[in-house]
């Protein structure tokens, strides 16, 4: 079967693949988990300090792999990454159900990935009436981003207040 003219060119005189890093491959595969997962970094920043209740906040999440060499991390469950409010994950107080199964989160060398969304600046809190979302009270409050490692989670904090 003949090759397509895109696969070929991939490929080195030898049969590798030029597009992947075969040595930085080899070397992550003997980093300890625990030492792959110091070697991320996080950060989270809000658009604003102060905000009105019940205000859009935009959220910008960056997660960086630090080492020169591909590296990959398992968590315990299908959440790779998250985010909370006051301890609220996703800035709800419903409870979660975990689907079962690991995941798994790769980075290239010294690869930032970066998500951005817009947070309606409200939480979902359950009470004996029920369910019901609600803009943050005033006060200080915190958003926490973090890969969802079962230790050694790497983790990034930022404070807003509502007024």
């Amino acid at each position: 079967m003949p090759q397509s003219p895109r696969s070929h060119e991939d490929r080195d005189r030898l049969g590798f693949d030029d597009t992947r890093d075969y040595l930085g491959t080899a070397v992550a595969a003997l980093l300890p988990a625990a030492l792959v997962a110091r070697g991320l970094s996080i950060t989270v920043d809000t658009d604003r300090e102060v905000y009105a209740p019940g205000d859009p906040v935009s959220v910008r999440v960056a997660m960086r792999n630090r080492f020169p060499v591909p590296v990959a991390v398992t968590t315990p469950s299908r959440r790779l990454w998250g985010w909370e409010v006051d301890g609220a994950l996703e800035a709800s107080e419903e409870p979660r159900r975990d689907p079962g199964g690991s995941g798994t989160l790769s980075f290239r060398a010294r690869e930032r990935k970066t998500r951005e969304w817009t947070w309606d600046g409200r939480v979902t809190r359950r009470d004996d009436r029920g369910t019901r979302s609600s803009p943050l009270a005033p006060g200080d409050h915190e958003i926490r981003a973090f890969v969802a490692t079962e230790r050694e989670r790497p983790e990034a904090r930022t404070a807003f207040r509502v007024e």
